[in-house]
């Protein structure tokens, strides 16, 4: 490893000696971090494959390598609708295992694209956001359509989408096209909800990259980039989000909204499966006909289907999870593209450099990974939530669904590193929070609102500088 870590070092000297010659760019305003292709310090991979996302990070030995193997085995076990051990699938439930959605802890491709909206087979690789258009939740569905279900139980109903497309150009002629969902809910299990009287928004899976170092991020300094987050010559000015878990108020890291404290593994057995569990003892559809139905089938619902151990072995197998390095950093392109990154202001919101609490992280049941602590890391995120414009005014990301203090058009600074290795680890390239996009040039398209100034600045460049500025968004 010190020999690695020497060549990186002594790669990082050629390249930023080599960045200086790059005619045209303002380099006194651009800083490349030191060490930057270690993404996560000690929990850094080597790896080009689809086990990129999906593999310890070194530290990982001993008891908690037996511990990270068996949250790995709860993570991708396939739940049944029994109540033996392995079983707490549904009444009603969206994925039938963690990595149903999260194949290789990565983002499994979306059947919106693939089947058109709710898969077949009793999976559906998103989750489907409801509310009335003042915000409330429906009673007899609550925050989410869960649209798939066990054998003899009815789902909440079925998503469709279908997609307007919208051509454009560069100003050097080079055509693109967006897509904008348009989602349609059929087969409601209760009274239908009349389309003027709700708010629908889609979710694909996020990629399970970099979610220890996120958990073991320094609250400080996050706090202190929103202080300093304003750039009003970009329009730029990222917030936190503060949310209340467990009666306590903190600050919100994970999810697209920074709407969570912690990694959700009791939310999303809960409601991703519909498996019960200490923080979450009730159904998921209590008090809806699908309980009387999974009775029927022969369920009961006196025990919980999952332990606060095996939840908190599922934790640590997310926050062991090593981050891939960054690939191809000496190539010509590359090199350019990340000297175009900052001259379109793109790490002033996906901020390059960040550090660990001294400490790491705590896990659900309180065991410590102190192995995360006094960490540099390049996740580039600020993990602040910024305005990325309403659908009112154009192209914008608006969904008008509120979380915790993020508004309809606010949205959490999407970490890149491993961005480039999602085709290889799971087949696909749609990005953004509802997979609308189908590449990564549709994903920048889409910003608007704070983002729009930095969009423009890469519409203006020219097709080589483009081109430069998406290999190197690759690379990480």
């Amino acid at each position: 490893m010190n020999g690695i870590l020497k060549y990186l070092f002594s790669l990082f000297l050629l390249l930023t000696c080599s960045a200086c010659k790059d005619n045209g760019a303002d380099v006194l305003e651009i800083e490349i971090p030191e060490g930057y292709a270690l993404s996560a310090g000690t929990s850094t991979n080597f790896l080009n494959s689809s086990l990129a996302y999906d593999t310890p990070a070194d530290w990982v030995t001993g008891a908690y390598e037996n511990r990270f193997n068996q949250g790995d085995r709860l993570y991708d076990d396939v739940r049944t609708s029994g109540n033996e051990h392995g079983g707490g699938l549904g009444p009603v439930y969206a994925g039938y295992s963690c990595g149903s959605c999260h194949r290789n802890a990565g983002r499994t491709k979306p059947t919106l694209w693939s089947e058109g909206g709710s898969g077949s087979y009793g999976f559906s690789s998103m989750l489907v956001y409801i509310s009335r258009k003042n915000g409330a939740f429906f009673s007899d569905y609550g925050r989410v359509l869960h649209d798939q279900a066990i054998y003899g139980v009815e789902p909440e109903g079925k998503l469709s989408v279908t997609y307007i497309k919208e051509g454009f150009s560069f100003p050097d002629g080079e055509a693109y096209e967006l897509c904008r969902p348009v989602y349609t809910i059929s087969e409601w299990y209760a009274e239908e909800v009349k389309p003027e009287d709700l708010f629908c928004t889609v979710r694909i899976p996020l990629r399970h990259v970099g979610m220890g170092q996120m958990m073991a991020l320094d609250p400080v300094e996050i706090e202190a980039l929103a202080a300093k987050s304003n750039y009003p010559e970009y329009g730029i000015s990222g917030r936190c989000n503060y949310i209340t878990e467990r009666g306590v108020r903190c600050l919100g890291l994970s999810g697209n909204k920074a709407q969570h404290a912690d990694l959700t593994v009791e939310l999303g057995f809960s409601s991703d499966m519909g498996a019960t569990n200490s923080r979450y003892p009730e159904e998921i559809c209590e008090g809806q006909a699908q309980v009387s139905q999974g009775s029927m089938m022969g369920l009961s619902y006196d025990q919980l289907d999952v332990s606060t151990k095996d939840m908190e072995d599922v934790d640590l197998y997310l926050q062991s999870l090593s981050v891939p390095a960054r690939r191809n950093v000496n190539d010509a392109q590359v090199m350019k593209g990340e000297q175009n990154f900052y001259k379109a202001k793109c790490h002033l919101c996906h901020v390059t450099t960040l550090h660990t609490k001294p400490r790491g992280t705590v896990l659900l049941n309180n065991t410590q990974l102190p192995w995360l602590g006094g960490q540099t890391i390049h996740p580039y995120s600020d993990y602040l939530l910024h305005d990325m414009g309403s659908e009112m005014m154009g192209v914008g990301l608006n969904d008008n669904y509120v979380s915790g203090l993020a508004r309809g058009n606010e949205w959490r600074t999407t970490p890149l590193w491993g961005i480039g290795l999602q085709e290889k680890v799971n087949g696909h390239t749609y990005f953004l929070h509802d997979g609308r996009a189908r590449n990564l040039i549709e994903a920048i398209m889409w910003h608007g609102g704070e983002a729009e100034a930095s969009k423009n600045l890469f519409r203006r460049m020219n097709k080589e500088d483009r081109d430069a500025l998406i290999a190197f968004i690759h690379s990480l």
